[in-house]
């Protein structure tokens, strides 16, 4: 069948609540998107990829935003947003864009780094190592805007490769790992698909398809596998998730609306995926 993976894209509080029901209503309608041969996730994506690899499950990630759980206290004012904007989209090319939303965030008034750490570490659940299964966590060098993917090789702790990934830029410090100063891994791409180059399959999952600047979206990214023949499965908020979600990707609120809306939209997907990921195929 060919080699395949998992991507899972970053999108806040609320899509990543929209994620974990797309893959509870995935597994729930008999797919297996776990049977990936790596998983390469961003932000969000990193910390419900880090647990179901290490063995949650999807139905369970889902039932926790139901109930509330995993709330992280991720306040945006518009002062924030502005400063990002500004950064993000000061220039048409893709690497100035990013090298100035880096200067902005090593140089915004935030918390400390530690405050990254402590939110984050509840939020997987305790788990610590690497999984055995493949997995690559995205973040981007605040400095050089250059993309990297931690794994298990990586002399990275996981909790560290997750604090990168979600840093958020300017509402976030960039956090320090391996000597370098790192922001989240979607300041470029919302999910970088193009780290799936060379798989046969890829099923991506990802709540915010366009990136903020001149960066490629998902469906660009998705489209440029698909030319190098790969059979692409990309998965983004319908009509009726963009509704739930709200625009305000942080409310708390949100989470279990996104959630449902999330489940419903992949149990209808569910059939008409490649036989690849269906636990039965």
């Amino acid at each position: 069948m060919g080699s395949s993976a998992l991507v899972l894209g970053g999108g806040g509080p609320v899509g990543g609540a929209w994620m974990t029901g797309v893959l509870a209503g995935l597994c729930d309608a008999g797919a297996a998107p776990t049977r990936a041969d790596v998983v390469i996730a961003t932000s969000a994506g990193a910390i419900f990829g880090s647990r179901l690899l290490a063995g949650e499950s999807a139905h369970r990630l889902y039932e926790g935003q139901l109930a509330g759980a995993d709330r992280v206290d991720l306040r945006v004012g518009l002062g924030q947003t502005l400063r990002f904007l500004w950064a993000a989209l000061g220039s048409r090319d893709p690497r100035r864009s990013v090298q100035r939303l880096g200067r902005a965030a090593l140089k915004a008034r935030t918390g400390p780094e530690s405050d990254v750490f402590d939110a984050l570490r509840p939020l997987l659940h305790g788990v610590r190592d690497w999984p055995d299964h493949a997995l690559r966590i995205t973040a981007v060098d605040a400095l050089s805007g250059e993309l990297a993917a931690f794994d298990a090789d990586s002399d990275v702790t996981l909790l560290e490769a997750v604090a990168a990934s979600c840093a958020v830029p300017v509402v976030w410090p960039p956090v320090t790992v391996a000597g370098r100063r790192w922001m989240d891994g979607g300041s470029r791409a919302t999910a970088n698909l193009h780290l799936a180059r060379g798989h046969d399959h890829v099923l991506a999952i990802v709540p915010i398809s366009a990136a903020v600047g001149p960066h490629p979206g998902a469906e660009r990214q998705a489209a440029a596998l698909a030319d190098l023949g790969a059979h692409v499965t990309l998965v983004t908020p319908d009509h009726a998730a963009r509704r739930a979600m709200g625009r305000d990707l942080t409310s708390d609120a949100r989470r279990p609306a996104a959630a449902r809306a999330g489940h419903a939209q992949a149990t209808a997907l569910a059939a008409s995926l490649p036989a690849l990921w269906r636990a039965d195929g």
